[in-house]
Parts: C-alpha cells; structure tokens; sequence
C-alpha cells in the first residue's frame, strides 16, 4: 500500500491521515478525532491496516474509511436542500464507520443505520459504540441505530422510529464488503440526489475488485464511477460456523 499512516495515538493516526492526503477535508478530519479507533479495534487500533474481528469480518483499515467518508461527504453533510441527511451503512461490522458518519450527518434529524447480517456483529457495533459518552448520545437519542439485515437489500424501516424519511430512501450508502453487482434494491433505495460507495467484484472474475461511485442525480439518472481496486470480505450470506 502506498499510504501508511499509522500513529501512536487517535489523534498521531488521524493527523497522518490528514498529512498524506488521504483526509481532505477538516470536517471530515474532526468527526474522525471524535471517534476513538481503540473503542472499535480488538489490537493495535492505530495502525493503518485492516483487522478481523471475528464471524469472517474485519475493521477496515483506517485509510480506506477516511477514502469512504471524502467521497461520500457531499450527501452526508446537512445543507439547506438536505438538512438532515440519511445515511445507510451496510456492513457495519464493529461500528467504527457507522460511528464517523454518525458525527457528520449532524443534529437537526440525520440518521445513520448500520446493517450486518450476523447478529453478534450488530451486537457489537452497538456496543462499541457505548464505549464512549458521544457514542452513547447519538444511540440515545436515535440518530444511529444498528439492525440485523441482508445488506444486498438494503434496508426499508418498517418500524418507524423517526428513521423512515422521505419515501425511505438514503442519501448515503456506504458498502463495506464485495458485491457481486450494484444490487438492483441498494440502487433504488438510493435518493434523487444520492451516492453510494461500493465495493464490487469484477466483471471478468479473476478474484479483482474495484470500489464504484454511483451517483443518482435529481431526475433519477445514475452514473458510475470506477475508483480504485481493493480486497474485500464479500457481501453474501451469514458464513455458517
């Protein structure tokens, strides 16, 4: 990997970050310094390197949730025609990602959900996420929330809970393992305008995988965008123990 920027600190990992470029922007730096990685890595939590953490799931290195967060920022921040942002993440995995989003989608009613399809994962994104009083603010007041799902699906809120928005649909997808294609129901859960980022097999097979940009503009066209090759747990169903 080119970027290494591993620290000795929350803080020392989020500031070479930031130094080599893999952060951009300073809100997306701060909601990172809000979170502290060792509430949500088993080991050596700053370290840039991804790690497992048990049912054949990892924590994503640190450069590749800091990649996620920059492109998608443009629909998880509020702003007059979006001031409360929805934000889905699938594959939340230990939480960390569901957490920095969490702190960018801002008070006025964002909302984020984070999905696994292992309920031990759930488990422990949310509890993870009550390591730390901020943590356990947002959960508190219902603007994160955790559920057991198949992330290929998306996620519809048909228990309401203040989470269900405009016509359900999602102005930020973030997608932490491999599909085998853009599913059909991520796409249509997706706002006019939305984005998602994705991770998805190659077409050719081979074992390749390559992180898209899909984009949704205001009258429903979508574009994509090929941005970099990556490796990644695929995104299929639970793995039997």
């Amino acid at each position: 990997m080119a970027w290494r920027s591993s620290g000795g600190s929350n803080r020392d990992l989020i500031e070479n970050l930031f130094r080599n470029g893999m952060i951009k922007h300073l809100e997306v730096k701060e909601a990172f310094l809000k979170v502290d990685r060792a509430h949500y890595a088993p080991s050596h939590p700053y370290d840039d390197s991804p790690q497992p953490i048990g049912h054949h799931a990892t924590i994503s290195a640190p450069h590749m949730h800091a990649s996620a967060v920059e492109n998608l920022l443009p629909f998880l921040t509020p702003s007059p025609a979006r001031p409360a942002p929805r934000a889905l993440d699938i594959g939340s995995g230990s939480g960390y990602l569901t957490h920095v989003m969490a702190e960018l989608v801002g008070g006025g009613g964002g909302a984020v959900v984070g999905v696994e399809h292992i309920a031990p994962l759930r488990d422990m994104g949310e509890r993870n996420m009550r390591k730390s009083e901020d943590g356990r603010r947002l959960l508190d007041a219902g603007r994160v929330r955790f559920v057991v799902g198949d992330g290929r699906r998306g996620w519809v809120d048909t228990e309401g809970g203040g989470l269900k928005g405009e016509g359900g649909k999602w102005d930020a997808i973030h997608v932490g393992a491999a599909a085998a294609e853009v599913h059909p129901e991520l796409l249509a859960q997706l706002a006019s305008p939305g984005r998602m980022f994705i991770p998805v097999d190659d077409e050719l097979g081979g074992g390749d995988q390559h992180v898209w940009c899909v984009d949704k503009d205001g009258e429903g066209v979508v574009t994509k965008r090929r941005l970099f090759g990556v490796r990644y747990v695929p995104l299929t169903d639970p793995p039997s123990e």
